[in-house]
């Protein structure tokens, strides 16, 4: 399977939080499936953590980056095939990360680890 991390869910792993599901901590850490974080879930924890929404240990690049490498998540950029798809989507869920994100589980046919219930209304693939 090809896992995609919802934003909220890689700090809930960082965290080891109680609210992180035992379903999606098995998928996360199943080495046979592949883990993926988006360059726009970066760019989300930057700009949350510069508004002092969301304080870190760390500087974000740090914080990220070691995060990365020790759940060796590969990362995923946005590409315009994918936001081609922004046409199609129903307006469930109008924060614009979460939409973009839904456009990279379409295009890429990712299974979407996150309890967030607007994006489950989607019809992509979730799994909590």
């Amino acid at each position: 399977m090809k896992a995609l991390l919802y934003t909220c869910t890689l700090l809930r792993i960082a965290s080891d939080a109680k609210e992180l599901s035992d379903q999606a901590k098995a998928l996360f850490q199943n080495t046979d499936n592949a883990v993926y974080l988006r360059s726009v879930s970066v760019w989300e924890i930057i700009v949350k953590n510069k508004l002092g929404k969301l304080p870190l240990p760390d500087k974000p690049a740090k914080f990220v980056t070691e995060l990365c490498e020790k759940h060796f998540i590969e990362n995923i950029s946005l590409d315009h095939k994918a936001i081609f798809h922004l046409t199609t989507l129903p307006d469930y869920h109008r924060d614009p990360f979460d939409r973009m994100l839904v456009c990279q589980v379409i295009e890429h046919d990712f299974t979407i680890l996150t309890s967030d219930n607007l994006i489950t209304q989607y019809p992509i693939k979730t799994a909590w």
